[in-house]
């Protein structure tokens, strides 16, 4: 979920031949949660293999990876570590929502109403230790790099940016920035339309850059200021200010210059579990992991073949053609040119 801060930055359309050689740092749990919300039947279930177990994050990682590795497009996966404590609250409301949503789908099914049940199915979704753990399988048995965060996986792609060690971060979220990541790609994979919830409308999908400093230079704020715009908006870490949205808390900072002035002069309550000043200070320095290492491996195609198609009931084509992908593709372990950025 994070902060909706997206409709004040500056969002420039890019293509896969622009990111040809890029580092990736792609939020896994956020890319997981994509496929096993989309990727389902009619009637809003998970697709599954012959003993039931599901696929559906698996039939997304595997053709979304494929593909990037076909553009010479270089990602690594990083996982969710422990959430800190001021997430304790938006994390429980997150299982109330899908409880609800649950609910909601048992009603549906009653009813026959297929629409209705696709529909509060995506709302159910879940990442099972399952469908961690087998999510980590493939990628290993492709020869893409995983990497196990300290905390929060946005702010270990953000600290690898700064390192140098990707080029940009992937995530349909926008707490990277938050967490200082100069460069974000969204909608990464993504292309055609997607349907606005709730409604019988359609809008365009294509990959998108976000660069930190243009936005910021539009917007005249610092970073220290976004963050503060994020906490009166609301973050994954406190409710925000009632009925402020974007424009309104970027008139509030640019009028008062910081949350603290602005919540004395204007006399706002800020809803949160945690002192402005702790969630800002996570922010600025989240925890992160400094002992990694990144090394695209060459795939294990018999491997690969034995878990999709004779564990996973995948197709035996699909399978080998991608699997060609993979080889296809020779991949160095040298630094990406930032300088393009």
């Amino acid at each position: 979920m994070g902060t909706q801060i997206g409709t004040l930055l500056t969002k420039n359309p890019i293509t896969y031949e622009e990111l040809s050689g890029k580092v990736i740092a792609i939020d896994a749990y956020n890319t997981i949660y994509q496929f096993l919300s989309a990727i389902r039947r009619k009637d809003g279930s998970l697709l599954t293999d012959s003993s039931g177990n599901p696929t559906s994050h698996l039939t997304g990682l595997f053709s979304r990876t494929c593909k990037l590795r076909d553009a010479n497009i270089k990602p690594v996966f990083i996982f969710d570590g422990k959430p800190p404590h001021m997430k304790k609250e938006t994390l429980e409301k997150r299982r109330g929502i899908k409880e609800t949503a649950a609910l909601n789908y048992e009603i549906a099914r009653e009813e026959g109403n297929l629409e209705d049940m696709k529909k509060f199915a995506q709302g159910t979704s879940r990442i099972t230790p399952q469908i961690l753990d087998e999510s980590k399988k493939l990628l290993q048995l492709m020869g893409i790099p995983c990497l196990q965060a300290e905390s929060e996986a946005e702010a270990q792609a953000a600290f690898m940016t700064s390192r140098g060690d990707a080029d940009l971060v992937g995530s349909q979220d926008y707490d990277a920035f938050l967490f200082g990541a100069e460069s974000v790609v969204r909608n990464l994979g993504s292309t055609g339309k997607r349907k606005v919830p709730g409604r019988n409308a359609y809008v365009a999908k294509t990959p998108e850059h976000i660069s930190l400093a243009g936005s910021l230079e539009q917007l005249e704020i610092t970073r220290e200021q976004l963050i503060d715009v994020a906490i009166c908006i609301g973050t994954d870490f406190n409710e925000g200010i009632h009925h402020v949205g974007a424009k309104t808390a970027l008139k509030l900072i640019l009028k008062h210059k910081d949350i603290i002035t602005m919540i004395k002069e204007e006399n706002k309550d800020i809803r949160t579990c945690a002192s402005v000043e702790e969630i800002r200070e996570f922010f600025l320095n989240p925890p992160v992991t400094r002992d990694y290492t990144l090394k695209w491996k060459k795939p294990e195609p018999d491997a690969l073949f034995d878990f999709l198609v004779r564990e996973r009931d995948f197709s035996e084509k699909q399978v080998l053609s991608n699997i060609k992908i993979l080889e296809g593709r020779t991949i160095d372990n040298c630094q990406s040119c930032l300088g393009d950025w």
